[in-house]
């Protein structure tokens, strides 16, 4: 079996504390960027306002160039946003690209303790560093809608009124950030409380420890006032049963100690 690609280590990207639950490995990290709803995108704002600009954004890793390309081999990261934006604007002007970092996070349980000091969250985060600039080919920019709509939800792309028209694409920008380095954290399993407190029958016998997970579900849709579909398509059935198990037995995988 081959090595796992990792993403090389750099100052700016080495986990330091606690740094056994670090991970670069290039898979590990992709997955949590394309299971986590909402990515935080932090940039340079363009002025001489001191503090760095950091916006909630829609985004997912592909490859235009190999579209068939594995979730473990390199991808860039493809943003949804607005065409007036100023994260695209700053992005066009710039000749290497407008560097940005990217924060994924996702909780997957409560690690209640002993003491507060020693609680904790069972969680899986990612951070990655690259390059973006606006997508101009209208191909590339279709592919990358395209991966980005399912995304939000799968086979939605294939279901819905497309292409779309040009009104759509002038007002749309995709960002296409080239990555240069990336890091991940996990961390799973139990309470670890000190071994002070877990040989006092004081605490132990009315203290509660333990796991309480966490995870996405979902309601039942609710149609729309023009909706005239009667019946509830298929896919859409189909994913929410399996996304809510799924993310479940996650959850309770995470409570497990590694």
């Amino acid at each position: 079996m081959g090595r796992n690609l990792e993403y090389p280590k750099r100052a700016r990207n080495t986990v330091k504390r606690y740094d056994s639950r670090g991970t670069y490995d290039a898979g590990a990290i992709h997955k949590i960027i394309n299971a986590t709803p909402v990515l935080h995108v932090s940039f340079p704002p363009g002025s001489e306002d001191p503090f760095p600009a950091l916006l909630p954004m829609i985004g997912v890793m592909g490859s235009f160039e190999y579209p068939s390309a594995d979730i473990n081999e390199p991808l860039d990261c493809y943003l949804h946003g607005y065409v007036s934006a100023r994260l695209m604007r700053l992005a066009r002007d710039s000749e290497k690209g407008i560097p940005v970092t990217i924060a994924a996070t996702q909780v997957n349980g409560l690690v209640l303790s002993l003491t507060p000091n020693s609680h904790s969250m069972n969680y899986e985060s990612a951070v990655l560093q690259g390059y973006g600039k606006p997508v101009e080919d209208t191909e590339e920019k279709v592919f990358a809608m395209e991966l980005i709509t399912n995304k939000v939800f799968p086979d939605r792309w294939a279901n819905t009124r497309i292409p779309p028209d040009g009104a759509e694409m002038s007002s749309t920008m995709i960002l296409k950030v080239s990555i240069e380095t990336g890091s991940g954290k996990i961390r799973q399993g139990e309470p670890h409380d000190e071994a002070k407190d877990t040989k006092r029958d004081d605490i132990t016998d009315k203290v509660w420890t333990g796991v309480v997970p966490v995870y996405q579900t979902f309601g039942e849709p609710i149609p729309s006032a023009l909706n005239k579909v009667k019946e509830l398509p298929q896919y859409i059935g189909s994913h929410l049963t399996q996304a809510a198990s799924k993310n479940k037995q996650r959850a309770a995988e995470a409570a497990k100690e590694p």
